[in-house]
């Protein structure tokens, strides 16, 4: 399974910020360390090209993030200060969501494209491939604006740029983060080829929800089974029904009971069975997956990337008989 990550390139942040950045570059290391996934399979993406951003987001939005002239209030509402790093850190991010999800579409045709690649004799598992981005999942930029440590919408671009190339014709976006993908609602509000399904606390951040597809909320509180039970109920309806070609799969380490910014009660053990739940979804039904970290906020960062890695253990074994890939 391929990788691709941005942790080289560093945000410069005041000292004592509250976004734990580390855990980044620490997920790398410790999924090599573990042998999770060979080095070979990591990958530093190309930073997104201007004109596939704009796409997603506003001319005059993009502009104002290259240039630096975001106003300081546009600025504090992002929760990153501008620097020359974080739009370079920006666009690499949204690359690597591309990069990924060009990878598992590629992976798939070319196993139909193969000798043996007969729909009938291709094995269901063969066709379901998953690849990651080691940090992204940045639901909270909207066309006109960033917010909530979200500069730009890594998987609202991904899709908008295959949908465009004719690489896609629908693809469904599962937002397991504990704050609503907000961003990603509000720009798909009118694009029926993608279909927005998140799953996030009801008193959390946002306050002012945007309208996805489908909302699941969770009081503050919930745990494991409350929340997998949710899960389990409406991810098969979602995928059934909009038949996508990628699943776009924001899998947050913040519902977690030690995340500082969560407000549910999900243990490490019950998101390791949210990510196995998702991929086996996929799997089952022969679905490409793109998997996204997403938020994750606790004070003990190691926890975080203990949970992360779960999900790209979880990745791992679910695309493992994959030969072709």
């Amino acid at each position: 399974m391929k990788a691709f990550y941005s942790d080289t390139f560093v945000l410069p942040l005041p000292e004592h910020h509250r976004f734990p950045m580390a855990k980044y570059r620490l997920l790398r290391e410790r999924i090599v360390t573990e042998g999770i996934v060979d080095p070979s399979d990591l990958h530093v993406p190309e930073p997104i090209d201007w004109d596939d951003l704009r796409l997603v987001h506003d001319a005059a939005y993009v502009d104002a993030v290259v240039t630096g002239t975001l106003p300081a209030d546009a600025q504090r509402r992002i929760g990153f200060p501008w620097s020359e790093m974080m739009v370079e850190r920006s666009r690499r991010s949204v690359g690597a969501t591309l990069a990924a999800a060009r990878d598992v579409l590629s992976c798939r045709a070319s196993l139909l494209g193969s000798p043996s690649g007969d729909p009938e004799r291709v094995a269901l598992r063969d066709l379901h491939a998953v690849s990651a981005n080691l940090a992204g999942g940045t639901h909270h930029a909207f066309r006109d604006r960033g917010e909530g440590y979200c500069v730009f919408n890594d998987v609202a671009v991904a899709a908008a740029v295959l949908l465009r190339d004719g690489a896609i014709r629908r693809a469904a976006v599962v937002d397991c983060d504990v704050h609503q993908g907000n961003g990603t609602a509000a720009i798909f509000r009118e694009e029926p080829a993608v279909f927005t399904f998140s799953l996030h606390g009801a008193k959390n951040f946002p306050f002012r929800k945007e309208t996805s597809d489908l909302d699941v909320t969770f009081e503050d509180g919930a745990g494991d089974d409350e929340y997998l039970g949710a899960l389990d109920e409406h991810l098969p309806a979602v995928l059934d029904g909009h038949r996508p070609d990628v699943v776009f799969y924001l899998a947050g380490a913040d519902p977690y009971e030690g995340d500082r910014l969560g407000r549910l009660k999900l243990t490490v053990d019950g998101l390791r069975a949210r990510d196995r739940l998702v991929f086996d979804a996929c799997r089952s039904r022969e679905l490409p997956a793109v998997v996204a970290m997403s938020g994750g906020y606790a004070n003990d960062v190691d926890a975080i990337v203990t949970i992360h890695t779960n999900t790209i253990r979880e990745a791992v074994h679910s695309c493992q008989s994959l030969s072709a890939c």
